[in-house]
């Protein structure tokens, strides 16, 4: 028999999967009530529009669309992009962009071209659990910074600079996802942003801006986009059609300096040759027909419908001692109860009321956020919000009642 474990390379053997990947298989059952995936409502999937977009592909275009691609992407789909984006006031061509198969591909080349091990990268606590397993992947040190209602704390983040300048570890690149969290909902300020601008610039640092949600605010103004404040070419952001399509089609795009860009073709060519033509096709034409902005405004409206019915919910149901966030947009609340529950310890019995959620702890590379739950509102229909959270509210209650029975508890001698 081989011994694998012998033959493994020593970053293969550093590699986890994914904690919320893992959670998903355990609540299989179709009676649980899901609060736990990321994952978008099958109704918001544009299938009617979609359909007719792929008759016309494969009646107009089907030698293009069935063929090998450019690395880059199609150019009739990075244009549109790029048109999109400077409509939305950032002033970017297409040769800023890349298309890739879904925003984590992008985590992953970005960390191949600009990761070596024990170089040190900046990320939130909390932060995107695929992006800490990409970089964990390449052996990389994550240091973290603290990220509050209006995104990270700029005070730490320039003490955590210092310190790491003072080790000669300064970080590649700061990672963040400014608009509606994954998984806290927050949106950093407009100040704030300026501010991240001033301290990349300060220490010559880049800046990597995850930005999967920024197309589903739900009330509030919109924050101005990192990228269109740049005037160094600091910043790299990574954008998705998975929340504003489907996430079936695995399309999304990078969008950065032409230099970096150019290299993260080179890494993709080694990887995969290109994202897959047909469903660029169809991305492209569900841009160029106006397609998109109609039905992002559905999706818009469905959503916050749930968000609205969640925060009522969770308003009614969950006990004192609970706090939790209202965000403007994206897909998901963050809860924290009181600390000495931990949610991973209350997670099975959650299950075994048919509800699940996603523990917080998972987001903390820095081994918090043991009491803090993730819970998404856009999968399931408003009356299994409901149920759902007046389950999970139950369960609270008794693991804060047991937890406190607990530590009233006299020491045995």
């Amino acid at each position: 028999m081989v011994k694998y474990d012998e033959i493994f390379s020593e970053r293969a053997s550093k590699m986890k999967r994914s904690e919320i990947r893992e959670l998903l298989k355990l609540i299989q059952n179709p009676d649980i009530i899901s609060f736990a995936g990321g994952l978008p409502n099958p109704e918001a999937f544009p299938v009617e529009a979609t359909r007719d977009i792929i008759n016309d592909v494969l009646d107009n275009m089907a030698d293009k669309a069935l063929q090998y691609g450019s690395t880059e992407g199609i150019n009739p789909l990075r244009e549109e992009l790029a048109k999109m984006m400077k409509g939305r006031g950032m002033d970017v061509d297409k040769e800023n962009i890349l298309v890739t198969h879904g925003s984590q591909q992008a985590l992953d080349l970005l960390s191949k071209v600009l990761l070596d091990p024990d170089d040190t990268i900046v990320v939130g606590s909390p932060t995107y659990l695929g992006a800490t397993g990409a970089f964990r992947a390449f052996e990389a040190n994550m240091e973290t910074v603290k990220v509050r209602e209006d995104g990270m704390d700029m005070n730490l983040l320039r003490k955590k600079l210092k310190k790491l300048e003072e080790r000669d570890s300064l970080p590649k690149f700061i990672y963040v996802v400014l608009t509606f969290q994954n998984p806290s909902g927050a949106t950093m300020s407009a100040e704030k942003r300026h501010e991240l601008l001033e301290i990349a610039s300060e220490y010559d640092l880049l800046v990597v801006e995850d930005s999967p949600y920024s197309h589903l605010r739900y009330e509030g103004e919109e924050k101005p986009h990192l990228i269109s404040i740049d005037d160094e070419d600091r910043v790299i952001r990574l954008e998705t059609f998975s929340k504003i399509l489907a996430p079936g089609f695995r399309i999304a795009w990078t969008t950065g300096p032409k230099e970096l860009i150019e290299k993260l073709v080179i890494a993709k060519q080694a990887t995969d040759l290109c994202t897959n033509p047909f469903g660029q096709h169809v991305a492209y034409k569900y841009l160029a027909e106006g397609v998109m902005d109609e039905h992002v405004e559905y999706i818009k409206e469905l959503y916050n419908e749930k968000r609205l019915t969640m925060l009522d919910a969770m308003e009614e149901h969950f006990p004192e001692g609970v706090e939790w966030n209202r965000p403007n947009g994206g897909m998901f609340v963050w809860a924290k109860l009181p600390k000495p529950v931990n949610t991973r310890d209350m997670f099975e019995k959650a299950v075994d009321e048919n509800v699940a959620y996603v523990v917080g702890d998972a987001f903390f590379v820095d081994d918090g956020g043991h009491n803090t739950m993730r819970i998404n509102f856009t999968h399931s229909s408003e009356e299994e919000i409901k149920r759902g959270i007046k389950s999970l509210g139950e369960v609270i209650r008794e693991e804060i009642e047991e937890t406190e029975v607990k530590e009233d508890s006299p020491i045995s001698p």
